[in-house]
């Protein structure tokens, strides 16, 4: 249990630290943006399939019956996440990048921005709980690794947004904390639904994989094909992808 604690910490932790470097770099490029987020979205994709969805099929069984537990949960991810997606607005509609209104933005746009972000953390959070389910250590820091090494450029990136929306530089801090600490919550969670009903473990898992599948589509790719980096967004996410294939062996 001391583990899951201090790898929930790590995770929250490491979405706030990107926050603090990112009051550093207040202006940042769409270029630059895209670069770090495809990099964050290699990092996901590769700990959702080799920390999430291979272990779901073995610990199903394997065969059709394995594999068919982890679709049935890969899609069950998605579509959980696709129904929140409908009743939280995404994030770059929230911080108003685009919009020259946005320096008018009010208190109910700043707690929603806050909600939205963190509807998106908290699948995050429970992959990494449910990863110590797998009584595979290593397997379970792999996941928790990935997600923390995301989650530094991701709140790096919100930053900007957040500030140039007219939220005061506090409230902006607060707000990535707000993130963070959701994530560690999310993870406690993770840990303990796994525990308690360990049966469950394989469609969990596959579960919170495809909610990482899903943030990585819907969420992380497309928005950084969007600004004419398309290339060196693909090759950063490729590299993104081999550190964690790194780390699982290094881990493994």
């Amino acid at each position: 249990m001391e583990l899951v604690l201090i790898t929930a910490l790590g995770v929250g932790m490491a979405t706030i630290f990107g926050a603090v470097i990112g009051f550093t770099f207040k202006k940042v490029s769409h270029r630059f943006s895209d670069i770090v987020l495809s990099f964050a979205a290699g990092i996901m994709l590769a700990a959702s399939v080799i920390g999430l969805v291979l272990p779901s099929i073995e610990l199903g069984g394997g065969g059709i019956k394995g594999l068919s537990l982890t679709i049935v949960g890969i899609f069950a991810g998605a579509i959980c996440l696709n129904l929140m997606d409908k009743l939280i607005p995404h994030l770059h509609r929230l911080a108003g990048v685009d919009n020259e209104s946005h320096n008018n933005a009010n208190l109910n746009k700043v707690l929603l921005f806050v909600l939205a972000i963190a509807i998106h953390n908290l699948p995050e959070g429970i992959a990494a709980g449910v990863g110590f389910g797998n009584d595979d250590p290593g397997q379970a820091m792999l996941i928790a690794s990935g997600i923390a090494l995301q989650n530094i450029p991701e709140g790096m990136v919100i930053i900007a947004p957040m500030l140039a929306a007219g939220i005061s530089p506090k409230k902006t801090l607060l707000c990535a904390i707000g993130t963070g600490l959701v994530e560690i919550i999310g993870t406690l969670i993770g840990y303990l639904a796994v525990n308690v009903a360990s049966v469950i473990l394989p469609v969990a898992l596959s579960f919170a994989g495809g909610t990482m599948l899903y943030v990585v589509s819907d969420e992380m790719l497309s928005e950084t094909h969007a600004h004419g980096s398309e290339r060196g967004a693909t090759y950063s996410m490729l590299v993104g992808f081999c550190v964690m294939l790194v780390l699982d062996v290094l881990l493994g």
